[in-house]
């Protein structure tokens, strides 16, 4: 089946007004590529990034656009499709896609991930690829925390080097779960991942069991632990040999005061993404917090280090 790529460009900051218009005309499934609203939901969001893609933001400069999609064949829907724009005062471009298995394509955006000396990331549509390493299976299409990124492999690969058998992990901002499925995979004992997106704790607990992992080895929990103290007192009820933090510099400033609390002086702390700019505040916060910072590597601009309890003499 054949497709039409449909591009309407909008005058400035009047994207989301368009793309309502056009919905209420039966129009659905619209792409939005507008700058100031991109600026804007940033700086809603500003405590949960600390980085965009430079290259991203250079290719929605000064953009103002909707994206949609019809089948080629589908005249009725282009008729009233033109009908509605020139009411909107506004024109489009179309080009014709390539006949293409679109409900397939995405999934070539996900090949095997060989990260360190021994893990493997497979989307789940993978999990029967045979190999010598150990797999982490993940269906990529649920949440962020796919394995790609550098933060996330720099954690992964720190932890092939610190797990051992009888460890207790803990994972705080755990998204997809793909750090506490790795602590499994490399032979924790046990791994518990808590994140303050709802979603999260259902879109972990489901890539665990791609993994055939389930409670008590794993156990995902939802909430922010600087605020509810009832999920603080579980959590440090408990001790943990690895504690992990991906995520990004200010989250990690943040929750430095409480960190000591999930550490004894064996234990081990991992954070990861975090920027270069940023890791002298991180590296700060930890060390205010009575921490002492053991070790940073380095991947293009993240940075990971681990930390341990300071000695009290």
């Amino acid at each position: 089946m054949a497709w039409l790529e449909i591009t309407v460009n909008t005058p400035a900051g009047s994207c989301e007004a368009a793309a309502a218009a056009l919905t209420a005309r039966g129009f659905s499934d619209l792409i939005i590529e507008d700058q100031r609203e991109l600026e804007a939901f940033l700086e809603e969001n500003r405590d949960y990034w600390d980085y965009i893609d430079r290259e991203l933001e250079e290719r929605l400069q000064g953009l103002s656009r909707i994206k949609l999609y019809l089948e080629q064949d589908d005249a009725a829907s282009m008729t009233r499709l033109k009908e509605a724009l020139s009411s909107l005062g506004l024109s489009m471009d179309v080009s014709v896609l390539p006949d293409t298995d679109w409900s397939e394509s995405w999934k070539d955006n996900y090949p095997p991930q060989e990260v360190g000396d021994t893990l493997l990331i497979l989307p789940c549509w993978l999990a029967d690829q045979p190999t010598h390493r150990k797999k982490i299976i993940l269906d990529p299409g649920l949440t962020f925390g796919t394995g790609a990124h550098p933060s996330t492999r720099m954690v992964l690969q720190a932890m092939e080097q610190l797990v051992r058998p009888s460890f207790h992990c803990l994972d705080l901002g755990s998204g997809s779960g793909i750090l506490s499925i790795a602590a499994l995979r490399l032979g924790a004992a046990s791994a518990v991942g808590v994140d303050i997106d709802p979603k999260a704790e259902d879109i972990a607990r489901e890539n665990a069991a791609y993994n055939h992992f389930a409670a008590p080895a794993f156990t995902a929990l939802t909430g922010n632990v600087t605020q509810d103290k009832a999920l603080m007192g579980t959590l440090a009820a408990k001790s943990y040999d690895l504690v992990l933090v991906n995520i990004v510099a200010d989250v990690i400033i943040g929750l430095a005061p409480v960190l000591p609390d999930f550490l004894t002086e064996r234990s081990t702390l991992i954070c990861s993404g975090i920027l270069d700019t940023r890791l002298q505040d991180v590296t700060a916060a930890l060390e205010n917090a009575g921490l002492a910072v053991t070790a940073v590597k380095a991947e293009e601009d993240w940075r990971c280090l681990t930390a341990v309890r300071r000695c009290r003499h």
